[in-house]
């Protein structure tokens, strides 16, 4: 059957009434929370039940824009990416990909990453996006570890799979195809239109995807075919991305958050998603491209806000009607700038590779410089103890009440029942990060369980100490660990990346970030130790590993070293 002929299930009239229902109640907090039930469906295509069924409904809508680093611009329809990924689907099948195999998609932001994950779908196998930053050691671990069947990639990064056993299908996407590879263009002479081998059961993994590794090695986290194409419903309306919106979301392939804002909730929405594929990011070159293609919805990580907000902001014409930001959390002086320049305001959000959007400062309601916001629909949000496992009302770990069904929930982790098990104890859902919440019951991140610290019997919020620093005008980066200390246990220390103008003189610097943090934060929460970078260690995603800056500053207490330190009180 052509992928445009394809009609409704009961499945689709399911989501359609959930997904139209956080429509109606776009603006509508309360109500959205208290009414709001996940759809109940046994069995789900996102490609062929959602995707190809809307399709019919607007053809002619671009679902994928592209412009590249030269300003040149191309669009895909709705109609024409199903009809590929029809075609895409079959070709796969051609090669050996059932129902259940594993496919690792390595591939940057082109249009062949949408197709091959839509063919991917309608053939009921599983999808693991994984990023084109990966060494060759990384990759095989992924391959290992995912049991892969196939490998969808650059012919460009052909070295990287050296160490990928031969059984598994290279396919490569562009030119000077390796031997033993099958070349992606071979596609396009392949049958247009797909018929699946039957139906598709909810609970069917449907995609495998590595966490970040921010304190240890990356785990494998599985989703059904409703968890992430159902689930991120609720990050639809976290978003506010609605039918015929032009979506931008600034993330990397291989990450859940592109899955999150670049895939599924803009499809969910009937909208188009739009990438700018710059070599380099230049703030300006951004705005006018968003501006000459009139954005209206954008999603970007910390990093990128702080980036705009040493631009001009007021170059762009026409702000997006929504401004979001989600990896990490926003600090309010980022905010700030923003609203003053654009009129709008950036609404954090809050999840985790492991579930959908559970936490946002969603449309139309107040948002609370610092706070991530309040549960979203169809979340049982609670903060638990630590220490306890009790429930409590104003800080803990944030966690998922599992006596309460949570669609958007992982399955659990790929192959590794001690894991699951671990993440569920006590019948919550435990994330690992911990939040404050307040009488309203919006929920203010105070960090990784891991990377809270004491000092002088009191506890260390790194994030708080770092929304201080970044306000200082030549702070462009911070993180905050604990420096070891014989009388108060630790001391906070700050890993700062400065501006070029304030990195010629270390030590007048350090005395303006001292003099600020001091006039900003209690006796305890001070920083005592700055030590200047030219960057922070991150994980290929973006997040700042604290847990290497925490090992690196033990071994530099033990060592004696005190090169390039700066003192709080050689400032005073």
């Amino acid at each position: 059957m052509p992928a445009q002929g394809r009609t409704a299930t009961q499945a689709t009239k399911a989501v359609r009434e959930a997904r139209d229902f956080l429509f109606d109640h776009a603006t509508d907090y309360q109500g959205a929370v208290s009414q709001f039930t996940w759809p109940q469906v046994d069995e789900f295509n996102f490609a062929l039940e959602w995707f190809d069924v809307v399709t019919g409904e607007h053809p002619d809508r671009p679902a994928v824009t592209i412009v590249e680093s030269d300003l040149s611009a191309r669009s895909w329809t709705y109609g024409q990416l199903s009809q590929r990924s029809d075609q895409v689907a079959n070709w796969l099948a051609s090669l050996g990909v059932r129902r259940g195999s594993h496919v690792i998609v390595m591939l940057n932001n082109t249009i062949e990453l949408w197709e091959v994950m839509l063919g991917i779908g309608k053939l009921g196998a599983v999808s693991i996006p994984t990023s084109t930053l990966l060494s060759a050691a990384d990759l095989a671990y992924r391959v290992e570890k995912g049991e892969v069947d196939a490998v969808v990639t650059l012919t460009d990064l052909a070295d990287r799979l050296a160490q990928v056993p031969a059984s598994v299908t290279r396919i490569g996407v562009g030119d000077d195809l390796p031997d033993g590879w099958v070349g992606w263009d071979a596609s396009t002479a392949a049958p247009a239109d797909f018929e699946p081998d039957g139906p598709t059961p909810a609970g069917d993994i449907g995609l495998l995807y590595f966490t970040s590794g921010t304190t240890n090695r990356p785990k494998l986290v599985a989703h059904t075919q409703i968890s992430y194409p159902i689930g991120h419903l609720s990050t639809m309306w976290w978003l506010g991305v609605r039918p015929g919106d032009v979506h931008l979301n600034i993330s990397s392939p291989g990450w859940a958050k592109h899955a999150w804002s670049s895939f599924y909730s803009p499809f969910l929405a009937q909208a188009t998603v739009f990438v700018f594929t710059y070599a380099r990011f230049d703030a300006g070159e951004l705005m006018r491209v968003m501006d000459a293609h009139h954005v209206s919805t954008l999603c970007a990580p910390p990093t990128v806000w702080r980036m705009l907000i040493q631009s001009d902001l007021r170059q762009l014409a026409h702000p997006p009607r929504e401004l979001v930001g989600a990896g990490e959390p926003l600090n309010p002086e980022v905010i700030h700038q923003v609203r003053d320049a654009w009129g709008s305001t950036i609404r954090d959000g809050y999840g985790q590779t492991e579930m959908t959007c559970c936490v946002g400062n969603s449309p139309g309601q107040l948002v609370k410089d610092g706070s991530m916001g309040r549960p979203t629909p169809g979340y049982p949000v609670v903060l638990v103890d630590p220490a306890t496992g009790e429930q409590v009302a104003d800080e803990g770990e944030i966690c998922l009440d599992l006596s309460q069904p949570v669609l958007g929930l992982m399955a659990g982790y790929y192959e590794d029942d001690e894991a699951t098990a671990a993440s569920r104890a006590g019948g919550y859902h435990h994330t690992g990060d911990i939040a404050s919440r307040d009488a309203d019951g919006y929920l203010t991140y105070v960090g990784r369980a891991d990377d809270v610290f004491k000092a002088s019997d009191y506890k260390i919020s790194p994030f708080e100490l770092e929304s201080v620093l970044l306000e200082h005008d030549l702070v462009i980066e911070a993180a905050i660990v604990p420096s070891p200390d014989p009388v108060r246990l630790a001391v906070p220390k700050a890993y700062v990346c400065v501006t070029a103008e304030a990195a010629a003189d270390p030590a007048q610097t350090a005395r303006a970030i001292f003099v600020h943090a001091h006039e900003r934060l209690s006796a305890h929460q001070r920083v005592r130790i700055i030590e200047f970078v030219e960057e922070l260690p991150k994980t290929i995603s973006g997040k700042i590993r604290r847990v290497e800056l925490r090992a690196r500053e033990a071994e530099r207490v033990a060592s004696g070293d005190a090169t390039g330190q700066h003192l709080d009180r050689d400032y005073r």
